[in-house]
């Protein structure tokens, strides 16, 4: 996306100009039918878009909500459906950084030498506490992000089910044991890092908090966090959720806070590790920051996905998943599919049912339930991707449906960052706009005609976040993954993507995995120990 430490207040705050994580569909049986909401324990709302408003500091320290010690710059919150503002909060720096650091050293000589069923215990009862809470949070998490509520319950149901996950894992964390000569033996231990650090993102800021915080905690670390400041509220809310669930004091801290909060995070002699999730030039400057103090990192960064639709494909099935790998969250997802290439066989009658489709999508209040395209996360990024659309046409592709602003019928909503779906045809691989991550709902299909030939182009970019293909062919439907030069890949779906499974790119879509078992290789170090069990020898 271009941002830099200097341009971040601009844009991301040191946040996503990718995702950092995917929408994923709940697990089956799991039902999506709204609760009651109850009110928010830190605000002043009712479930109507428009009437929250921020009371209390989103800085979490030591188990409670404070105010950062040098919080010296403030920064407005928005809310995306509306364009108004929901309050200020304080950036938090060096001293607060500090004191989040020494807080979180002391949590984690109490929490590391708990065993795993311990931690487990711990992190199922959270687990619990974000299910018991879901229409709270996810209400809360449309308010500050715009996407849908409907899309928002289920972040919250995979957010509690990474928890599981990996609270299922912790007891099983182990190392292993070597026979060696004589009657010796070594064993290695898997031990955690230490204070762990995460960036995240603002599409998808509950999960990605659980997504770093869960295995992080599974592994006996400590956490402080550092949420986007365009979307700053609801990870306070999963702090607060951990403190309930037993966590020492101090074990999930927030700061709240820009690039230079997140320069004094990378920097700090304390913290072992980051974890990132956004853009390349950010991820790069995490990267060269964290060299300094050898920090190993992880980086979920941006992408510019293919999704390859040949001729044998269900063509039903097909535009389902280019559907679902464009417009979910506002098309704000780094793994989507924006790379939509059709065999020419079905280019027409694949690209006629798209843009039918894409025409009926209900934008307009997040709130309400039948809503399925809320606000764009901001103005600024609103008119950003307004601009590529503006680019293309000028480059020579068609403009097929939406790609311009809309404004509700609801006088609330005026104001709000609202645009329709755009699919764009008469695409080319040298356009901007299939070249670069443009982060909305902005679908660009191009034609092909042999497999060779679509793999070559579909690889021809410096990403490698994901990738997918649709057909009836199942050799080549492997055969086609297997020579995709992308971390996560899909046959005949797409954005589908389980705690389970581990999450992460090749190329500039960054390194390191999120979910899975990989996950824990990423939150602990191995030691290796030699037991002697006869004499010692010596050459001296």
């Amino acid at each position: 996306m271009g941002d830099t430490i200097e341009d971040d207040q601009m844009s991301r705050f040191w946040a996503c100009s990718c995702c950092l994580a995917p929408w994923m569909f709940p697990r089956r049986g799991l039902s999506l039918l709204p609760r009651f909401c109850s009110f928010l324990p830190f605000a002043t709302m009712s479930s109507k878009t428009g009437t929250f408003h921020l009371q209390q500091p989103l800085n979490y320290r030591a188990g409670a909500r404070i105010q950062p010690v040098d919080g010296s710059h403030s920064e407005e919150v928005n809310e995306p459906a509306t364009g108004r503002v929901m309050g200020k909060f304080l950036f938090s720096g060096e001293k607060e950084v500090d004191l989040a650091v020494q807080s979180a050293k002391a949590a984690f000589k109490i929490w590391s030498q708990k065993s795993g069923m311990e931690r487990s215990r711990v992190l199922l009862e959270a687990a619990r506490i974000i299910r018991e809470r879901r229409e709270e949070i996810a209400t809360m998490e449309t308010i500050n992000n715009g996407k849908s509520i409907f899309e928002a319950r289920v972040d919250v149901d995979i957010s509690w089910q990474c928890l599981e996950y990996y609270a299922g894992l912790a007891g099983a964390i182990a190392g292993q044991h070597i026979q060696l000569p004589g009657g010796s033996f070594a064993y290695t231990r898997r031990e955690a890092l230490g204070v762990c650090v995460g960036i995240g993102a603002w599409n998808y800021p509950f999960q990605i908090a659980c997504w770093k915080s869960a295995p992080a905690l599974a592994c006996g670390n400590a956490m402080i966090y550092k949420p986007s400041p365009l979307t700053p509220i609801s990870v306070v809310m999963l702090a607060e959720i951990f403190t309930q669930a037993g966590v020492p004091n101090g074990l999930f801290n927030v700061v709240q806070g820009g690039a230079a909060t997140g320069q004094f995070l990378c920097q700090h002699q304390h913290v072992s590790k980051v974890s990132f999730t956004g853009s390349v030039p950010t991820g790069i400057k995490i990267m060269e920051m964290s060299a300094k103090g050898i920090k190993p990192v992880t980086l979920e960064l941006g992408g510019k996905s293919p999704l390859i639709i040949f001729s044998d494909s269900v063509l039903e099935n097909a535009v389902n998943g280019a559907l679902i790998a464009n417009f979910l969250t506002q098309g704000e997802v780094c793994c989507n599919g924006t790379r939509v290439f059709v065999q020419r066989e079905i280019l027409e009658a694949f690209t006629k049912e798209v843009v039918k489709r894409t025409q009926k999508i209900k934008i307009g209040d997040p709130l309400l339930e039948d809503t399925r395209m809320g606000a764009l996360i901001s103005r600024p990024h609103l008119e950003r991707v307004l601009g590529f659309i503006t680019q293309a046409k000028e480059q020579g592709a068609k403009v097929l449906c939406g790609g311009e602003p809309y404004v509700p019928d609801d006088p609330k909503l005026k104001n709000g960052y609202y645009m329709r779906p755009c699919v764009l045809g008469d695409c080319r691989d040298d356009m901007t706009c299939v070249k670069e991550e443009i982060f909305g709902p902005v679908m660009s299909i191009l034609p092909f005609d042999t497999e060779e030939e679509v793999l070559e182009r579909a690889n021809n970019t410096t990403f490698g976040l994901a990738g997918g293909v649709f057909t009836r062919d199942i050799q080549r439907a492997h055969r086609v993954v297997a020579a995709l030069q992308a971390g996560i890949c899909f046959i005949n779906n797409y954005n589908i993507s389980p705690v389970e499974l581990p999450f992460g790119g090749y190329k500039m879509s960054g390194f390191g995995r999120e979910n899975g078992q990989a996950a824990i290789e990423y939150y602990s170090q191995l030691k290796t120990v030699c037991v002697e069990m006869g004499d010692v020898e010596s050459v001296f």
